[in-house]
């Protein structure tokens, strides 16, 4: 486990203590390591219309775009879990299906398969792009 993907999973955990999860309680962060080594976070959003929630991956990435940092976004780490429990679940917390397909939006303006690390209980495990979404549909699929 090298230190720097220690400090971005932690900043993911940190960011999940500001999620707004009122309905399930289940807090998530993100965090996006940038090819500077600038490290920019996201928490869930949630909504009492639940098809309008934000999840923290999905805040992450648009905050990274509205900073114009799209482009330089390299890895990616995800903690989630009940509050007060964040990163303590025996298995990896891995994005969801949608954030999946926005990661891809990343990765393929990137060119790069992005390593997405999930906390959990005993560290993190990491997994690459093409792992957590094999066949993804991406730019390409659209000529």
């Amino acid at each position: 486990m090298s230190d720097a993907t220690l400090n971005l999973v932690q900043a993911a955990i940190d960011a999940a203590k500001t999620a707004y999860a009122p309905y399930s309680n289940f807090h998530v962060g993100a965090a996006l390591l940038l090819d500077n080594g600038e490290i920019v976070t996201g928490s869930n959003f949630e909504n009492a219309s639940y098809g309008m929630t934000l999840c923290a991956e999905t805040v992450a990435i648009a905050k990274a775009s509205s900073d114009g940092k799209l482009r330089k976004i390299r890895e990616i780490a995800v903690a989630g879990g009940l509050e007060g429990r964040v990163g303590k679940a025996a298995d990896p917390i891995t994005p969801c299906g949608r954030c999946r397909q926005i990661i891809k939006e990343v990765a393929d303006l990137t060119s790069t398969d992005i390593p997405v690390h999930c906390a959990h209980a005993s560290g993190y495990e990491t997994f690459l792009l093409s792992e957590l979404l094999p066949h993804g549909f991406g730019p390409a699929s659209l000529k």
